[in-house]
């Protein structure tokens, strides 16, 4: 073979993907019209029969009175609700695909303070969970690094696409901080985990921050200040100063992993005296401190509501009213499923709280909507409106109900194959 015969057997090759990609209709060029849906936009008035025209990508119109383009290609969803995709707050989609086994979870570095960490870097983009995720109606999702006090900078990924750059609809969301748990001082659930690590309080750690924060506003000064003069020596690189340069300068929002009482309250004026764009993320007691959460103007995304309540004198259903509590004081909130094998259970965390005080049509603003405004992309995505990508998801029935099934969902126009590792084994088992 010649090199010019075999440089375009591999660009035959590399490309093939692609091509099949436009042949299957995975193009965003074209115009599709979903017509007979019942609409929930989110952001507005129900739509109890109306027409969604997809195009470029992006949601053309839509409205109960909106005529279908010649030459559209036309769904009829008469039966089907329209939802906008939701949004996972938080979650380690990508990082982790067997977290008993070391070799398949990223979601983690060595070392305490890593802000110049990203989780984009380390996401494999063909994670099995990814698919089984979509298939659920989740379309977008917060992929955040843990471990440390600065645990790096989190990622919010489009769930669809050929490699993790791709996928990235915003590379870089928030620096991600974390706080002592409620459990690590419990010794953890039963007392069968042996002694607990030694617990460093929440006040050491803020003071700790505050150091690097002031060390990183000084190296700022004397690298600006070199930049000008060139009699003054320019500071050696620091990696962690220049890493944490975005969030002091306000340019990226802190979020916190934050739970106890009185811990929440310490990050509210933690934040306050440093200035940060903040995000709170768990909130366990939350509802302690509800009224100055609302004050302070920091949103919240909720941690697991699988998880058991950390402190049994809060009652069994701490985590499940924690939500419609700070709702009511005012607090804007998400969801979150804080995983990747359990992604797709991101609707039930919103259920379990709407059955417990939430307000329903909140609890679906809190996994679409409400995610993208606290994510800075509510210009782009999270409701069903003209000139937003087309992330919609079809459902047979109320998309936070276990009994509800997804017909389709389509990412930024392309509608999205819904086949993934549970349906293999559900058709090879059907074959028996």
């Amino acid at each position: 073979m010649t090199k010019k015969a075999f440089l375009a057997a591999v660009l035959i090759v590399l490309m093939a993907p692609f091509a099949s990609a436009q042949a299957s209709g995975g193009a965003t060029d074209k115009t599709v019209a979903i017509t007979n849906a019942r609409i929930i936009p989110v952001v507005g008035a129900e739509i109890a029969k109306g027409t969604i025209v997809i195009r470029n990508g992006l949601i053309a119109a839509v409205g109960a009175d909106v005529a279908v383009p010649a030459g559209a290609e036309v769904f009829d969803a008469a039966g089907l609700t329209a939802y906008p995709g939701m949004i996972d707050g938080y979650s380690s989609l990508g990082l982790v695909e067997i977290s008993g086994v070391a070799a398949t979870a990223d979601g983690r570095e060595t070392g305490r303070i890593n802000p110049q960490v990203r989780s984009l870097e380390a996401i494999r983009y063909d994670s099995m969970h990814i698919p089984i995720a979509r298939s659920n109606g989740i379309t977008a999702a917060v992929v955040a690094p843990s471990g440390g006090v600065i645990a790096g900078v989190s990622c919010l990924l489009r769930l669809d696409g050929w490699t993790n750059r791709e996928m990235a609809v915003k590379p870089a969301v928030a620096m991600h901080i974390e706080l002592p748990g409620l459990r690590a001082g419990r010794g953890g659930f039963g007392g069968g985990r042996g002694a607990a690590p030694t617990r460093v309080e929440a006040p050491a750690l803020l003071a700790e921050l505050k150091q690097l924060f002031a060390a990183a506003r000084a190296y700022e000064k004397r690298r600006d200040a070199a930049a000008k003069n060139k009699l003054l020596a320019l500071p050696g690189f620091d990696e962690t100063s220049e890493a944490l340069l975005p969030l002091i300068k306000g340019e990226m929002p802190a979020m916190i992993s934050v739970h106890s009482e009185r811990d929440i309250r310490a990050a509210i004026q933690f934040v306050r005296e440093e200035g940060l764009k903040a995000v709170f993320y768990g909130v366990e007691q939350g509802f302690k401190a509800a009224d100055e959460l609302a004050k302070a103007g920091i949103p919240v995304i909720f941690g697991s509501l699988y998880d058991s309540p950390p402190v049994w004198e809060d009652g069994y259903d701490a985590l499940y009213r924690n939500p419609g509590i700070l709702a009511k004081a005012g607090v804007k909130i998400a969801f979150s499923s804080s995983s990747a094998s359990v992604a797709k259970d991101l609707p039930y965390h919103a259920a379990k709280a709407a059955a417990f005080g939430l307000d329903k049509a909140e609890a679906l603003r809190a996994v679409t909507i409400n995610t993208a405004r606290i994510l800075g992309v509510d210009k782009t995505m999270g409701s069903l409106e003209q000139g937003k990508a087309a992330n919609i998801v079809l459902a047979d029935g109320d998309i936070l109900e276990l009994r509800a099934n997804i017909k389709k969902v389509y990412i930024d126009g392309r509608e999205t194959d819904l086949s993934n590792r549970y349906t293999e084994l559900l058709e090879k088992f059907d074959k028996r």
